[in-house]
């Protein structure tokens, strides 16, 4: 059975112009429907609203352990869980299920060059293959670039490029990497959010974004298409890194539907760990067990049977023990200071919620990637607004990114 968001490259075809609208009308009508099932975050409330209407499955979720949650929580077909999540699973697979965009194998360096890591050279490399046009460009814009790895890449046969970034080192490294390669190439120091970036595009760029966060790939499409650009190739990432709290929708059908997002909404199609390694895992463990601890202390504290946000916190808060750290988070966050307890007891209790979170976490799970097909058809569904043809799909596996879906857009 196809995993959501794991589908080998050629399970399924990739999505073309005509496709969209169907496509992310489905969408909108599934999300819609379910938004109490993947709104809600089980990190924040005690019960959910969902449990009392489907009893069996909340009792057999909250019966699991942790490391039975960790080892389904990118793998939900593995999951036997009572009904209806079998029933979800296989809606939101057929919705959100896309194949791997056309891909043509150009001639790349034997070896990953030593200055680019292995994982993000493979990516760069999935990318260039899948940035295919029926117009082979001249001028390549590598769009919040770094060092330009991407670019580079592309232009090595011989194209023009330019680099647009706003770290002033990445930018002079890039140069110093595109001047030895001997590429006609420029670097530039740019906040691609100010209006002076205008400047540094026209109608001649094919502009590139890999994992371009939130306002920067939206901002991309707003002044590449307003440019005149004749074809883009762009591969989003962190929807959630907006200015404001709401998700602003860019094409018609997204401007038109009832479902409106917020920064917490866009967050879901990153609530997954495929790349961690073992250490971050852990880490991530300790500090979300501490701190559902915390979140029953601070309710007896405040009064309110609440969640209290708390302030991300250096990983030194990690090694206090539990009591100090109790303490000390209490202070920041202004409370009464608390009564001394068995301090083991609870934290023991915010492991076995860490369970229950993660555990119920798994239905929420079944909507990251119809969520993230919904966002990237917003984008599409815009970009055919816009007079190009669009092509939607995956440029690599999901073992190496879980942001794997990229647009290709060309106007003929």
């Amino acid at each position: 059975m196809i995993r959501p968001g794991m589908s080998p490259l050629h399970s399924a075809s990739f999505l073309q112009t005509h496709d969209l609208y169907d496509r992310f009308q489905a969408l909108d009508a599934f999300l819609i429907e379910h938004q109490p099932l993947w709104r809600p975050k089980p990190f924040t409330m005690l019960t959910l609203l969902w449990e009392a209407d489907y009893p069996l499955l909340s009792a057999w979720l909250r019966s699991r352990t942790l490391e039975e949650a960790d080892r389904v929580h990118t793998q939900l077909h593995l999951l036997n869980a009572p009904p209806p999540f079998n029933q979800w699973l296989r809606q939101a697979m057929a919705l959100s299920v896309i194949g791997e965009l056309p891909s043509q194998y150009t001639q790349t360096p034997s070896a990953t060059p030593a200055d680019v890591p292995g994982r993000k050279w493979q990516q760069v490399e999935a990318f260039a293959r899948h940035a295919q046009f029926l117009h082979t460009p001249t001028h390549w814009l590598d769009w919040c670039s770094g060092k330009g790895h991407l670019g580079r890449h592309l232009a090595a046969n011989g194209a023009a490029l330019d680099c647009l970034e706003f770290d002033v080192a990445l930018v002079e490294e890039g140069q110093r990497l595109s001047n030895r390669s001997q590429l006609n190439a420029n670097h530039y120091v740019q906040d691609v959010l100010s209006d002076t970036v205008t400047m540094r595009l026209n109608a001649s760029h094919t502009p590139v974004a890999l994992h371009a966060c939130g306002d920067l790939h939206i901002r991309l499409l707003e002044i590449a298409t307003r440019a005149g650009c004749k074809a883009m190739a762009i591969a989003p990432c962190c929807y959630n890194r907006i200015t404001s709290d709401q998700h602003q929708p860019l094409s018609r059908p997204a401007l038109s539907s009832p479902l409106r997002l917020n920064r917490d909404d866009l967050s879901l199609p990153l609530c997954e760990t495929v790349t961690a390694n073992l250490r971050t895992r852990q880490q991530r463990d300790v500090s979300m067990a501490r701190r559902l601890g915390f979140d029953l202390l601070q309710r007896d504290l405040s009064g309110l049977d609440e969640y209290l946000p708390t302030p991300s916190l250096p990983t030194s808060w990690l090694k206090k023990s539990y009591r100090d750290y109790c303490y000390d988070l209490a202070a920041l966050k202004q409370l009464p200071v608390p009564a001394e307890r068995n301090w083991q007891v609870l934290e023991r209790k915010g492991w076995e919620r860490l369970a229950i979170v993660r555990n119920l976490e798994l239905v929420r799970g079944l909507f990251r990637r119809p969520l993230e097909v919904w966002l990237l058809l917003d984008r599409a569904l815009f970009l055919k607004e816009q007079g190009y043809e669009v092509k939607l799909g995956q440029f690599c596996n999901y073992s190496l990114t879980p942001r794997n879906l990229m647009l290709v857009a060309e106007r003929s």
